[in-house]
């Protein structure tokens, strides 16, 4: 038995873990320490704006905040905010979110930015937003023909997401207005 295959892990053996880990093909990834105060502050700006902005006839779609994706039985990820539209898992999401939210740090900014986002277009994610806290921004894609497309950087505009079965909107200027100084 070779040292790769030792040190290959399933959904089994990530449930009997302490402590928060996302598995990427295999691989335990061990999560940063608990979010400073302004990533948790952005989390709830932006899962409060999406619950209020959801359209009242979307009653399939779900706001979650560090749920579990069970991608595969080798790639379990936790991002930081999700919206899905009928998914049917108890325990955790079964189906690739319609949106994801990433809020980077210095810890996991390289991770969000090239492993996470090849996973979440590869498995289908329509909308991928990477918020930076530092510069009250978030850039924006969208799946377009199995590849991501930039929409654009995002500070102070409203961004629909009228394309999606459950219609939402986000505006920045919200989510972002109480960190301006």
């Amino acid at each position: 038995m070779s040292v790769a295959e030792i040190l290959h892990y399933t959904y089994a053996d990530y449930c009997q873990w302490e402590g928060e880990w996302e598995l990427i093909d295999g691989v335990p990834v061990s999560m940063a320490p608990a979010p400073v105060k302004v990533h948790q502050q952005l989390s709830g700006s932006i899962f409060m704006a999406f619950n209020q902005n959801m359209h009242e006839d979307c009653v399939d779609g779900e706001v979650l905040y560090e749920v579990d994706w069970k991608v595969n039985e080798e790639t379990i990820l936790r991002p930081d905010i999700v919206f899905t539209c009928e998914d049917e898992g108890k325990a955790y999401l079964t189906k690739a979110p319609k949106i994801i939210v990433e809020i980077l740090s210095p810890s996991t900014a390289k991770k969000d930015e090239t492993i996470k986002f090849d996973i979440y277009e590869s498995e289908g994610v329509q909308y991928y937003i990477l918020v930076y806290p530092d510069d009250l921004k978030a850039k924006v894609y969208s799946l377009k023909e199995g590849k991501y497309i930039k929409v654009g950087d995002f500070t102070h505009e409203v961004l629909d997401f009228a394309d999606l079965t459950c219609s939402v909107f986000l505006d920045f200027a919200k989510v972002f207005k109480k960190f301006r100084v």
